[in-house]
């Protein structure tokens, strides 16, 4: 007969082990509730859901955000105290969300400030006009904000844009900004683009000749060095936020082809300074595009993996199962609407399920921080981990910050996913190096539920309160 304990149901007390179980709720009414009472027992009877240890799946290299340019604006408008507060409660190894990997854009993404690149001067092929002194009024700190509390954080980068002297049409964007596009974004901003000078999605808008890609390879060890000199070490780069996409803010298209050709002129350039090339950011379901770059001779001996986002999330599955030895990251999490909801989050509990499930080693959110409403440069309004009121100088983290947590502050570098079981599958599983067991499991009823699971020779039976997220965590 099962005994209630508070929130917990004990199966087997007669044969309890005296293994305790960590155990934290997340609801729309409370966020990151520690639960008291749960212990294991020896496994008999049925289970809604087994978790084998025996089996484990991928590794996992971490969980982590994107640093741009409006997340460091926000945060600089709050005091000093509750700035650091945030990066700690993000960065600081065992105190909140435990970020290891971040992303950082090459020049200017779609929440900088405003277009900019390192190097805008027209035919400067040998980069002497080079400069990231832009940065230094905001990536940088944001940054070094984030190292001071974790030395060991790994950053890649990928660029929206090349400067513009290096694409056909000579803008920054690559699609111009049509009256449909108001209706559904009213506050989206003019980028000043003519109809002639719009990009499409299969063609090459950097100019396919071996002078620029030279010089954009050069472009990328600029960048690399110039970060090293202030103290940051870029371990990763990828050639190109979503390649297919032509956008209204900072973009450009190529063609896979295009992309392996230039990846011939941008591997050695890396591989000298021990940097990792990665194929990306991919942004349909079209795994052909993959093939082309990893059998591509001039560009698959420098791929060491793929970045997958979007519409991407079509194509990871069918990738890993042909490359299992091929690593593959969450480049950045889809972005919601700004309103930071908690629909939107159980979306965000798919989008994890579907990335980690189907090989990802690696899982990134996108916007840190931005100010109330999320509003991009070009009008674009978007979630973010934490949202700031600037004129109250107040801040809050949002509904998507305690789920990724749910993970990332249990789940560490080097664990394992594990394979799971049963008619419970609403769940995922990971086991650590010093073999510690996560899973994080969801209720998306609106009632309680027993869930009784079994843990190599232990079962455990929580009661999980009604549309929650738990993490549970088996030492």
């Amino acid at each position: 007969m099962a005994v209630v304990a508070g929130a917990a149901v004990l199966l087997n007390t007669a044969a309890m082990a005296q293994t305790r179980v960590e155990w934290v709720t997340t609801t729309p009414t409370a966020s990151w509730v520690e639960q008291k009472g749960l212990q294991t027992a020896a496994a008999t009877g049925p289970t809604d859901a087994e978790i084998n240890v025996a089996q484990p799946l991928q590794t996992i290299d971490g969980f982590g955000a994107c640093f741009n340019e409006l997340g460091w604006t926000s945060l600089s408008a709050l005091s000093k105290a509750d700035r650091e507060h945030i990066v700690r409660e993000l960065f600081a190894p065992g105190v909140g969300a435990n970020f290891t990997i971040c992303r950082m854009p090459i020049g200017a993404n779609d929440f900088s400030r405003d277009w900019y690149s390192y190097d805008e001067t027209p035919g400067d092929f040998a980069l002497e006009h080079f400069s990231i002194a832009n940065d230094e009024q905001t990536l940088i700190p944001f940054i070094k904000s984030a190292q001071q509390y974790n030395p060991k954080l790994k950053v890649w980068a990928s660029p929206w844009s090349p400067p513009t002297w290096m694409k056909y049409n000579k803008h920054y964007a690559a699609a111009e900004v049509k009256p449909e596009y108001r209706q559904m974004m009213p506050t989206l901003a003019d980028n000043g683009l003519k109809p002639e000078q719009a990009g499409k999605e299969g063609t090459n808008m950097f100019v396919q000749e071996d002078k620029y890609f030279t010089a954009y390879a050069l472009y990328f060890a600029k960048f690399i060095e110039a970060y090293q000199k202030k103290g940051i070490g870029v371990s990763m780069v990828m050639p190109q936020n979503e390649f297919n996409s032509a956008q209204v803010f900072p973009s450009c298209t190529w063609t896979a082809t295009g992309l392996a050709r230039f990846v011939g002129f941008l591997g050695p350039q890396m591989q000298q300074r021990k940097v990792d090339v990665f194929f990306g950011t991919m942004e349909r379901a079209k795994e052909a595009l993959v093939d082309t770059v990893l059998h591509d001779p001039r560009s698959g001996k420098y791929i060491k993996g793929v970045g997958f986002q979007w519409a991407g999330k079509g194509a990871i599955a069918g990738i890993h199962e042909r490359y299992p030895n091929l690593t593959l990251y969450q480049s950045e999490q889809e972005c919601g609407d700004g309103k930071n909801d908690w629909k939107y989050c159980v979306y965000t509990w798919s989008l994890m399920k579907h990335y980690l499930s189907s090989g990802a080693n690696a899982y990134m959110y996108w916007n840190i921080s931005l100010k109330k409403g999320g509003v991009s440069r070009w009008g674009w309004s978007q979630n973010s981990l934490v949202t700031v009121d600037e004129a109250a100088k107040t801040y809050q983290f949002n509904y998507e910050y305690y789920l990724l947590k749910h993970l990332s502050h249990y789940v560490k570098p080097g664990a394992k996913r594990l394979t799971t079981s049963g008619a419970f599958t609403n769940l995922l599983a990971f086991q650590n190096l010093d073999k510690s067991v996560v899973v994080v499991a969801q209720n998306d009823s609106n009632q309680d539920r027993v869930l009784r699971l079994k843990v190599g020779k232990q079962t455990l039976a929580p009661t999980l309160k009604p549309d929650s997220f738990n993490t549970l965590i088996i030492k």
